[in-house]
């Protein structure tokens, strides 16, 4: 009888432990994701107004991606449009075809040497619901999982003013 007891406290533990570690792995992946979604979107607060847009064929092909086209940032599968432009032409230390900021959807390997897929949106908006109101651009970062990228990790949205520079 009290091995019984002492294997059922010993199990308990075990799977505590095990429960533990599952959320700290967990916790790490949306630290990590909410760190490249901040990066992310500090590449556009660095550029002026007109240098935020998707490049059209990169965007293009990140359409072809369910689960970029149904995300909510464009209200779901009905597929609002994205800022774009037909060519992205690189800025000052700017690497990549196309760069970072001009890339829709991109896959990275973060320090935690997992896998993630960094998905931008930028969607015309008007700040008082009218069409002849000064217009801005809404842009969001969303991390997924890259082994399993229904899985949203992270997401961060900022408004663009045409105010920050021309």
């Amino acid at each position: 009888m009290a091995m019984t007891m002492l294997n059922i406290g010993i199990l308990a533990l075990v799977a505590a432990f095990h429960a533990g570690s599952f959320a700290l792995k967990r916790s790490g992946k949306i630290s990590t994701a909410s760190t490249l979604a901040d990066q992310q979107m500090e590449v556009y607060r660095l550029n002026k107004y007109t240098a935020i847009y998707l490049d059209t064929t990169a965007e293009a092909t990140a359409r072809g991606v369910s689960t970029y086209n149904c995300d909510t940032a464009l209200g779901g599968c009905s597929g609002g449009m994205t800022q774009v432009t037909a060519t992205c032409t690189a800025l000052t230390g700017e690497t990549g075809s196309p760069p970072p900021r001009c890339n829709p959807s991109r896959s990275l390997s973060g320090p935690d040497h997992q896998n993630y897929r960094v998905d931008s949106y930028i969607v015309t908006q008007y700040p008082t619901g009218s069409a002849t109101s000064r217009q801005n651009k809404l842009v969001t970062v969303v991390v997924r999982d890259g082994n399993n990228t229904a899985t949203v990790l992270a997401r961060e949205s900022s408004t663009f003013d045409v105010s920050t520079g021309g």
